[in-house]
């Protein structure tokens, strides 16, 4: 929360913490420790700013009617030079507090002070966070999941450095184990295909058919002709996975940056097998007695250490409630799994320093969570420090229908095929307006609509037009000064204070957003704070008023645009002048 909040609330509770004294001193209550009570905002500000239950959780305490209770407090309360103006009882025993005029004009010197790092706190206490979001496969282009999650996850890391947290960007680069195998076997296909047809050789079921493939193949077979068409097959696919996968991942690279998301560190599965961590973990597992042979291959124990994280266990057929199920480590052929090498990665994270590490995961990977975070556990860490963010479907929307096919290359629509569509702006927008957890339809459509009904439009024009007023009143030759406290104590409507108070909630707002790992609660913010300005803009005028009243007004639209640039910046969205 804001400064001015923190200290407002702290003088809010000393002041109950003396009356309470006060009335015990004077026989009106007994004398009996006051319980923990909460500060909260009423739903309705007519029945004031700030709402206390100090009398309703005191009712056993003190033996007393709450109501009788939060008499005695309000008749030994002393609001002096405290940022409160009055209090009223209400209902059962609630005290309601009304601000004072001066903690509205504070709180915009407030935001005008910090400026640029109006926002932001050590909440986090510099405690070091790892997002790892995204994470896709490099053996094909990314889809709608990657873009949901790398806008979501993204944001999510820079809620966390605003919280006050030193936070990490991370990308986990599948570089290793069944899938490249996969790859490798299907640009083989396609590379001799080309040579022999491909009638003589037939591409297996379970094989990447995408037409990247194919493109990889001509590319390779431009560049090398026909020299591997007769060499060792582990030779073959060795050149064609040397000469695709790094293609692949600089066009990663390319669209990352292109989506404004840049990484602390891409990190390549393949260091895990080649330095001897990803063996280190299996051997450990082993040791500890939870790993065991079947079929040939290696497994390990799951449900010894997954099953406190389960939740609700599965209900198969028979109505029998399943515990977790084991995991292959090591397969027949004596490759390790995906899984064995992801507790190696996690491993190498937490070895790193960090203190919490959040991957961001398509839903498909609920079965997956559990099973992690046991195995942090099983290898002498804490799962708990692990924490997974599940991203729900995306449905492609365009007037009303469900769109799969790019209008561009008429095949599934990638990551790339969307930011050449849209704005990158809209992009980051939409996808962080929906909980991570709730399935979202993006509509293509309303996504480049320049009008109110595209939120990012309407909030970017919000900032335009706060931009607009300065520059119209600089034609008129008024510029801000530094307000005065008799200048902003002219702030007094309705909408002049519900944009203040809106204002003062910013930095609570990231906090929430951090401890909730929720970074759409930023997009609902500054909707919120472009419709309370509209509102203002269209109620109260700014230019051809009293030259006080002006600069007040001027002071609360600088307070806004400050607040309004600071979140469209920490979603990475532009905050234009003009529109």
């Amino acid at each position: 929360m804001s400064t001015i909040v923190q200290k407002t609330e702290s003088q809010l509770r000393l002041a109950i913490e003396k009356a309470v004294q006060a009335a015990v001193s004077a026989g009106e209550l007994p004398n009996e420790a006051l319980p923990p009570f909460a500060v909260e905002t009423p739903a309705d500000r007519t029945h004031g700013d700030l709402a206390v239950n100090a009398a309703m959780v005191s009712a056993r305490a003190f033996k007393k009617a709450p109501r009788q209770i939060a008499e005695a407090i309000a008749a030994h309360l002393e609001l002096d030079g405290t940022a409160l103006s009055r209090v009223e009882v209400a209902g059962p025993g609630f005290l309601n507090f009304f601000l004072a005029d001066s903690y509205y004009g504070d709180a915009v010197k407030e935001v005008l002070a910090e400026g640029d790092n109006y926002g932001r706190s050590n909440y986090g206490e510099g405690k070091k966070v790892m997002v790892e979001y995204v994470s896709a496969n490099p053996t094909g282009p990314m889809h709608m999941g990657n873009a949901r999650g790398g806008a979501l996850g993204d944001c999510l890391a820079s809620v966390l450095d605003a919280a006050g947290y030193e936070v990490s960007r991370e990308f986990y680069v599948n570089d290793a184990g069944n899938q490249i195998e996969k790859f490798a076997l299907s640009l083989e296909v396609r590379y001799l295909q080309l040579y022999k047809g491909e009638e003589a050789i037939v591409m297996p079921e379970d094989a990447y058919h995408g037409d990247d493939i194919r493109e990889h193949a001509k590319g390779f077979a431009a560049k090398y002709g026909d020299s591997f068409v007769n060499a060792e097959e582990r030779e073959r696919r060795d050149a064609l996975v040397a000469y695709a996968l790094p293609l692949n991942i600089d066009k990663m690279h390319r669209d990352m940056a292109k989506y404004r998301i840049e990484y602390d560190r891409w990190f390549h599965e393949s260091v895990l097998h080649q330095n001897g961590e990803l063996q280190e973990v299996i051997d450990l597992l082993t040791e500890r007695g939870l790993t065991y042979e079947k079929d040939g291959a290696l497994w390990y124990r799951a449900g010894e250490h997954g099953e406190k994280y389960q939740g609700k266990k599965h209900t198969n057929r028979d109505g029998v409630e399943e515990g977790i199920k084991d995991e292959v480590l090591v397969r027949a052929n004596g490759n390790p799994t995906y899984f064995a090498a992801d507790i190696a990665y996690h491993r190498n994270k937490f070895a790193r320093g960090f203190d919490t590490c959040i991957d961001v995961w398509g839903a498909d990977h609920h079965g997956h969570v559990a099973r992690m975070k046991g195995a942090m556990d099983a290898i002498g860490l804490d799962g708990n420090k692990l924490q997974i963010v599940l991203i729900q479907l995306v449905r492609l929307m365009r007037d009303g229908e469900v769109v799969r096919m790019s209008k561009r290359s008429g095949k599934a629509i990638q990551l790339a095929d969307l930011l050449d569509e849209v704005p990158v702006d809209a992009a980051r927008f939409f996808f962080n307006l929906r909980e991570a957890s709730t399935q979202m339809d993006f509509d293509l459509g309303l996504a480049i609509e320049e009008s109110s009904s595209n939120p990012v439009y309407y909030v970017q024009y919000a900032h335009a037009r706060l931009c607009s007023i300065f520059r119209t009143l600089a034609e008129d030759g008024v510029t801000l000064s530094a307000p005065s406290d008799e200048q902003l104590v002219l702030l007094q409507t309705s909408e002049e204070r519900d944009l203040i108070r809106h204002l003062t909630a910013y930095p609570g707002a990231i906090v929430s957003c951090a401890k909730d790992q929720d970074p759409a609660g930023m997009t609902r913010y500054a909707m919120e704070l472009a419709t309370l300005f509209h509102k203002f803009y269209n109620a109260c005028r700014v230019r051809g008023v009293e030259a006080d009243l002006q600069q007040a007004r001027l002071s609360l639209c600088e307070a806004a645009r400050i607040t309004l640039k600071n979140v469209l910046t920490l979603l990475k969205i532009d905050a234009p002048e003009k529109m």
